[in-house]
């Protein structure tokens, strides 16, 4: 039984909510008709304009990051250490550039896909570590999940990728980001979110 499909409105609200809110969804990626099934677990929120982690940080805008500047419910994907796609939702209204990086997910169907997209093998043929990493951080989810730039810009649609109503969350971790030094003092914000009894989280 598949939940309900969210509309843009889920989105265009505060990101630090949004971000909360999508722990426990599942998210679906469609192939040509291959769905790939996987539950949110972690996420991070970033705030725009006034958030030195942000790509829109100050108000810039650039090839890259001007699609943070849509109405909420877009795809933001970019290319990071020239390798990593991240997989990034936009929030708020159209000219509030603010997103929600989907961080870590749990496979619950398909694994096999999930395996051949990330290890080039059958799910029954992978280590259990391997089991364990399979999803567990935002370019390990990107691949696991065949997520590139392709979708960049795009809205949220069953026809490629979309969220659903999924479980209510009561063990919400909150700590900071991961991997943002660069940020100075917002390096700090308690703006990562996870679910705390999950064993497909990126870090403790």
């Amino acid at each position: 039984m598949h939940g309900k499909v969210l509309e843009a409105d889920f989105f265009r609200r505060d990101t630090v909510e949004v971000a909360k809110n999508l722990l426990g969804k599942k998210i679906i990626r469609n192939i040509s008709g291959n769905f790939f099934y996987a539950k949110i677990v972690e996420t991070e929120a970033y705030l725009g304009l006034k958030d030195k982690a942000c790509h829109s940080y100050g108000g810039k805008i650039t090839e890259r990051n001007k699609i943070l500047y849509k109405d909420g419910g877009h795809i933001y994907v970019y290319l990071i250490y020239g390798m990593y796609n991240l997989l990034n939702i936009v929030t708020k209204n159209e000219g509030e550039p603010e997103a929600v990086l989907i961080r870590a997910v749990e496979p619950l169907e398909n694994f096999d896909g999930f395996a051949i997209n990330r290890f080039g093998k059958s799910y029954k043929e992978l280590s259990n570590y391997q089991r364990k990493n399979i999803s567990n951080g935002p370019g390990k989810l990107s691949l696991a999940l065949n997520i590139d730039r392709n979708l960049n810009g795009k809205i949220l649609s069953p026809d490629y990728l979309y969220i659903e109503d999924g479980e209510e969350v009561k063990n919400i971790v909150t700590s900071k980001r991961i991997g943002i030094d660069y940020a100075e003092e917002d390096a700090d914000l308690p703006l990562r979110f996870y679910i705390g009894n999950s064993q497909h989280i990126s870090v403790k």
